[in-house]
């Protein structure tokens, strides 16, 4: 896409601002909206009709990282902007080893929350994507750290396959339970927020216990955990195309680990129940692609349609992944004064979440891509 230059724009149609708030036209002028007509219409004004929805939010996203581990900056450019194409304005970095702060001085990229580096233990997360620890016991030191460099977020690894069992090997928690606690205080203490990667069941109570702010993928879930979580307000962000690889996942390490990998089958197989169940509980979901690693930049729409594959309302995914998202993160809406950071679509993709594919204009402060 292309940026088109203009003094102004008039976006008519049905422009989506919240669960129940619709309005039929606005504008923008130098990078903001104005819900007023103009006085004066100025020399050029770029018309753009259709179905208007608030910046699409990649929650679980990965800017700077691949498969083999950090990017450099043309590499991490080309994810953003793969990102900003797909209607995702508003990215939390969910983790990455890469330095990309720069992505926020970049007017034609993606607004970005980073949470830092993963913080995990030796040889008990995917090799070069986090930052190792010797000892549990320096998780509370490591936290304060990532929240001073990140954007209010810090990311865990909480459970991940331990090796060391040898044929019993299998997901495990990586932290005690008095450790994560201290360590969420700590972030807490800094105004940053925790999220963690949880796969497993058994890691699950001791995030709850410990306060954190957000749990990724959450597939070991119980009903029991799941009252809890929406009890306490605490989000889920399922991650469905990252979930969607658990049967090849299991088919690599059957061989040398049977209880790991029969355990991933077992999410996979009822990964669409589950995330009904999660809906269903009350729990707040998030929409996240988990892209960076194996999985391609760009990808919100499938990841909305997987949502919907599973049983969740077109209309809720769409607010989950638009003014939701944005709401939750404390980013703020489409209103008076705001950074023109919206999609136009043809068609209403509450009624067709496929529409989510073919955004017809993509606005990021005022400047259109199309």
């Amino acid at each position: 896409m292309s940026a088109l230059e203009g003094p102004s724009v008039h976006v008519r149609g049905h422009i989506l601002l919240g669960d129940d708030r619709e309005v039929g036209e606005l504008w923008v002028r130098e990078g903001r909206v104005s819900l007023t007509r103009p006085s004066a219409q100025g020399t050029y004004m770029r018309v753009l009709d259709g179905w208007v929805l608030p910046g699409l939010v990649d929650v679980h996203c990965h800017i700077g990282l691949d498969a083999d581990g950090a990017v450099g900056p043309e590499v991490a450019q080309k994810q953003a902007e793969a990102d900003r194409d797909s209607g995702v304005l508003l990215v939390r970095d969910a983790g990455s080893p890469a330095d990309t702060g720069w992505v926020q001085q970049r007017g034609d990229l993606p607004h970005l929350l980073r949470a830092g580096a993963h913080l995990a233990l030796p040889k008990r997360y995917l090799r070069n994507y986090g930052l190792e620890l010797e000892d549990p016991s320096q998780l509370p030191a490591a936290v304060r750290e990532q929240a001073r460099r990140g954007d209010g977020w810090v990311k865990l690894v909480g459970d991940w396959i331990d090796r060391s069992l040898g044929a019993d090997g299998d997901l495990r928690p990586l932290w005690p339970d008095d450790v994560l606690a201290e360590a969420v205080a700590v972030a807490h203490a800094e105004a940053a927020r925790v999220t963690v990667h949880a796969f497993a069941e058994e890691t699950i109570p001791g995030l709850l216990a410990a306060g954190v702010d957000c749990i990724e993928h959450g597939t070991g879930m119980t009903a029991e955990h799941m009252a809890q979580a929406a009890a306490a307000g605490v989000p889920v962000t399922p991650t469905l195309l990252q979930v969607d690889q658990f049967e090849a996942i299991a088919a690599q390490a059957e061989g040398k680990y049977p209880r790991y990998a029969a355990r991933m089958r077992r999410m996979h197989a009822r990964r669409h129940e589950h995330v009904r169940n999660l809906f269903d509980a009350g729990v707040p979901l998030l929409v996240g692609t988990d892209a960076g690693g194996t999985i391609a930049h760009g990808r919100v729409a499938d990841e909305c349609a997987e949502l919907v594959a599973a049983g969740i309302p077109a209309a809720d995914v769409v607010a989950m992944a638009s003014w939701r998202a944005r709401d939750y993160l404390g980013f703020g809406g489409v209103v008076e004064g705001s950074s023109a950071d919206f999609v136009v679509y043809p068609a209403d993709p509450r009624e067709d979440i496929g529409v989510l594919r073919h955004p017809s204009a993509v606005v990021l402060r005022g400047e259109v891509y199309d």
